[in-house]
């Protein structure tokens, strides 16, 4: 009886035990989710048990996770980024293979040698965004080389984002649906990509000024920003003569140009300790990065207003006064960073209500040379959450992970070492069980003849 075992069942986790626990009975699994709250997860698996457990897990019990990678065959990692290493050398000591959502890091990438040795997979990136875009345009890549064309230019974008009919009420027309902490420090450091044969830079302090808009049919404009290096996968996609090459973020307009004016008052800086008390006011910690008043009497959104260069009555300001950040009240966290304040901010008023639906959008654009000519295709996809539970964010990353899983667990998988799923054996299958499944297809777009090629 093969034997899983499930690292974190957090907020992003529902849709992939939803697909290990509906496999189970028919492979013959036994799944164990470890958590560090398993009750939470009692409801879900009451109807299971005869093959799916719950226990509980520290995360920083080493003997512990010794213990449960031993007695698994495949270990899924959903815990946050930092732990995926030790996971990973205690799945190589023990031989076992291990998939995971996120990123290939160096330290995991060292491993590649030993795990290739031992007869281990280790399965990166396979969720939504690293994952779900990387089997997406491998397909549509391999498609256009069957053909005989020659691709020149690849942008891909990617954004977790509200449904329409959730976005009433909201300016920002966003809230979270994934690590926080990640949303209020995106884009620190400098975004790297190539346009046009040149290599192109963004300081942190342009990045939310230097967008692209990006249409997806059905849904409308969106804009896009550049992440931070976009040129670590041309190697892995085999696009290394490409002359443009560009992965971004979208969020919805006009989202953008207000958090441009929270980076600019210093509240995503995330490397001083304020030494701040808990009780100190939002209005207090903003008024503290302006210059002292000019004018006698100022209001603090005027003087904010003034300092920024916005008209006091501008979309901008009133997208910063509906945080509450001009408001008598604390901030709630002593002797913070600004970026960590800002978080705990958002996280109260970027919740997501219960009868809240999120979405997904993703979109790759192509340019390709044929034949002489050349030509532009797009692909794109958009998934609706269910619920605040069962969201779009929890289906694309969860979905992906669960059934690369399955091919590792039933050995369709016979790659080892480190991998990500560039390989058709991988995102072949998958794309088309999402598709037929679960209804989460993408479409196509043939822009035609762009102009001559070059």
């Amino acid at each position: 009886m093969p034997r899983i075992l499930l690292l974190g069942a957090g907020r992003s986790a529902a849709s992939l035990i939803n697909y290990l626990l509906h496999h189970a009975p028919t492979e013959g699994w036994r799944l164990t989710i470890a958590d560090v709250q398993p009750a939470h997860l009692a409801p879900v698996l009451a109807a299971h048990s005869e093959y799916a457990q719950a226990v509980p897990f520290d995360v920083h019990d080493e003997n512990l996770l010794e213990e449960l990678v031993a007695d698994a065959d495949v270990v899924v990692s959903m815990l946050p980024a930092l732990f995926h290493a030790p996971v990973a050398r205690a799945c190589v000591r023990h031989g076992r293979h291990l998939a995971t959502a996120s990123y290939v890091n160096d330290e995991i990438r060292a491993m590649a040698p030993a795990a290739e040795a031992a007869g281990v997979t280790l399965l990166m990136e396979c969720g939504l965004d690293p994952g779900l875009d990387h089997m997406s345009a491998m397909r549509v890549l391999a498609d256009i080389r069957e053909q005989g064309g020659r691709v020149i230019s690849f942008k891909s974008y990617c954004g977790g984002l509200l449904a329409p009919e959730a976005e009433a009420g909201n300016p920002w027309r966003y809230k979270f649906t994934w690590n926080p902490r990640n949303v209020v420090l995106a884009g620190q450091g400098t975004a790297k990509y190539l346009e046009q044969g040149r290599l192109r830079f963004i300081p942190y302090q342009q990045l939310f000024t230097r967008l692209e808009t990006v249409a997806v049919p059905g849904f409308g404009e969106f804009e896009g920003y550049a992440n931070r290096d976009s040129l670590s996968y041309r190697a892995p996609y085999a696009l290394d003569h490409v002359h443009t090459m560009l992965r971004g973020t979208l969020r919805r307009p006009g989202y953008c140009a207000a958090w441009q004016q929270l980076v600019r008052l210093g509240l995503t800086d995330d490397n001083v300790q304020l030494g701040n008390s808990a009780s100190l006011t939002w209005a207090e910690l903003v008024a503290a990065y302006l210059p002292l008043p000019t004018t006698a009497g100022q209001r603090l959104p005027a003087r904010v207003a003034a300092h920024l260069g916005l008209p006091p009555d501008s979309v901008e300001m009133q997208q910063l006064s509906w945080l509450g950040l001009f408001d008598d009240v604390p901030v709630g966290q002593a002797d913070a960073t600004p970026a960590q304040l800002l978080e705990k901010r958002l996280t109260e008023k970027w919740a997501l209500a219960p009868t809240d639906h999120d979405m997904i959008v993703m979109q790759h654009q192509f340019e390709y040379q044929l034949n002489g000519q050349h030509y532009g295709r797009n692909s794109s996809v958009v998934v609706l959450g269910d619920d605040a539970t069962h969201t779009a964010m929890a289906k694309t990353v969860g979905l992906p992970l669960g059934m690369a899983v399955r091919r590792l667990a039933t050995g369709q998988l016979q790659q080892r070492g480190v991998i990500i799923p560039t390989l058709p054996e991988l995102y072949n299958p998958i794309l088309d069980e999402l598709a037929a499944d679960y209804g989460i297809a993408f479409v196509e777009e043939e822009l035609g003849v762009l102009a001559a090629a070059q």
